[in-house]
């Protein structure tokens, strides 16, 4: 059963003052504007940072203006630090002792048939809007009949999204193709698959 209340009784209970309320009142059909602004541009955020992983906020306002967002660098700052968007730094030519990134043979070579269950699997990361926020979602699919074997939710795309999505599968002798993303290409990521006893896979560069 709805009761009603006079509006000087809730501001006492809520501590605030009268024009303060009317004022939030009058203004929250603006901010729900911005928000749902935010939150398209969020999105093209993240589409651009799934391609190119190494913009730092200044290039992807750039990109941005290029997509007709008029955006400034703060903004574009804010709204990745609240995706959790960090760039992520191109390694520059190895020199002796360091140790580059791990990145398997194209094993599938765009053979994406099966002839079984349980034989070619691929993953990729992708992102799903929650209202005016967004959470990452890591898929395996086996090829044979596109069925999802293995997935995993996450507010953050990082490596735990991803081992923690492979320690799923139950799989072995299987192949695992991925593109290279930096997630992809490390030596965790590379052991796990070994102990699981899966085949990675990577598409070529870019790809």
């Amino acid at each position: 059963m709805i009761q009603n209340y006079p509006i000087i009784m809730l501001c006492k209970i809520a501590e605030v003052s009268r024009a303060g309320y009317y004022k939030w009142k009058v203004t929250s059909e603006a901010r729900l504007a911005r928000l749902d602004e935010d939150t398209i541009i969020k999105e093209h955020i993240l589409a651009i940072h799934r391609v190119r992983p190494y913009f730092g906020y200044i290039r992807m306002r750039t990109a941005l203006r290029k997509e007709g967002f008029q955006v400034n660098h703060k903004k574009v700052r804010r709204l990745m630090r609240e995706l959790g968007i960090r760039s992520v730094i191109r390694k520059k030519r190895p020199f002796a002792g360091r140790k580059p990134s791990v990145v398997f043979p194209n094993v599938l070579n765009r053979q994406f048939n099966a002839e079984a269950a349980l034989e070619k699997f691929v993953t990729d990361i992708t992102y799903v809007r929650t209202g005016h926020d967004f959470v990452y979602l890591s898929v395996v699919l086996d090829l044979y009949n596109n069925e999802v074997v293995a997935w995993e939710l996450s507010a953050r795309n990082d490596l735990d999204l991803v081992l923690n999505t492979v320690k799923k599968l139950k799989a072995k002798g299987s192949v695992l193709h991925s593109d290279q993303g930096f997630q992809y290409t490390t030596k965790r990521y590379s052991n796990l698959l070994e102990e699981n006893g899966l085949t990675g896979s990577h598409s070529r560069r870019g790809n």
